[in-house]
């Protein structure tokens, strides 16, 4: 059993099976969720209850958070006994959330500032299949020293993970990310749509166009989704991806960036919220297009 030991909060969609691999690899986890039914299955597994977020930091050199978004992880930072409160000098908070970059920043300086500790933004992207098997490309921002120092804990948890440079970065690389997995969702909902009412079995496009440039991991994975109506286990939340999308336009706007194409995708998984609720499958944006109802 390795020694170092760590804290998960926010043992959600993702946070779960991330937390799960740390089990899985020996490290003393104390976890904490809001729910606390949600750290049930870590805790069977060896990982430790906190009683609140200060709790998990006190016992921790090493906290990971992965919370829904910027107001989230702020109350869990600052909040009553949030991370600060427990913070050891010297510790490293490592967020796996995707929040705005201007916040990050402003939070990473605040915290180190109170309490010492260092914060690395560290967004993910791999999805829940990803984070279960250990396959997720982590791009982060912080100093250079403190992503090293967590390196091999994060090597765990994913097959690449990359400091883009300080502090903001990460969250902004993220928001690139988001811009082309967005966009590709609505893309890949139109070619299954037309496929489907010309007469051709969406489902196939996969091994059909395998190897070819339409050819792309999202295509692999998302088509037959959207083909066979699979939406659950849910790949992600509308949520989340609206989220990301609104903060990419936001961005765009203070840097004077041109985003026509995320801008259309927005929009589109706005009505999907309206339709299908926060929770909805993102991939069910490819039901807008066609007769298939809205669970």
């Amino acid at each position: 059993m390795t020694e170092t030991p760590l804290g998960f909060i926010g043992t959600g969609l993702m946070g779960a099976p991330m937390a799960r691999r740390l089990v899985a690899a020996g490290y003393p986890l104390t976890v904490w969720n809001r729910t606390a039914s949600k750290v049930a299955p870590l805790v069977q597994a060896g990982a430790t209850t906190g009683a609140d977020a200060a709790d998990v930091a006190a016992r921790s050199e090493i906290v990971f958070t992965c919370l829904t978004d910027t107001a989230a992880m702020e109350a869990a930072v600052f909040g009553p006994r949030g991370i600060a409160a427990g913070a050891r000098r010297g510790g490293v908070l490592v967020d796996f959330s995707s929040i705005a970059p201007d916040a990050t920043r402003e939070m990473a300086a605040r915290l180190e500032a109170e309490t010492g500790m260092s914060w690395i933004d560290a967004p993910v992207s791999g999805g829940v299949p990803g984070a279960e098997e250990g396959s997720l490309a982590i791009m982060a921002g912080g100093s250079e020293a403190a992503v090293e120092r967590v390196r091999p804990v994060v090597m765990e948890m994913a097959q690449r993970f990359t400091r883009m440079g300080p502090s903001g970065a990460g969250q902004t690389t993220k928001l690139c990310n988001q811009v082309i997995v967005g966009c590709t969702m609505a893309v890949l909902a139109e070619a299954t749509r037309l496929a489907e009412n010309a007469g051709v079995d969406a489902a196939r496009l996969p091994d059909a166009l395998a190897g070819g440039f339409a050819d792309s991991k999202p295509l692999q994975l998302f088509v037959p989704r959207m083909a066979r109506a699979q939406h659950d286990p849910p790949l992600g939340q509308v949520y989340t991806m609206l989220k990301d999308l609104d903060s990419v336009r936001a961005l765009a706007r203070e840097t004077t960036s041109p985003v026509p194409f995320t801008a259309l995708a927005a929009e589109q998984f706005r009505l999907l919220t309206v339709r299908g609720g926060d929770e909805a499958d993102a991939l069910e944006i490819y039901k807008l297009s066609g007769p298939t109802p809205l669970d």
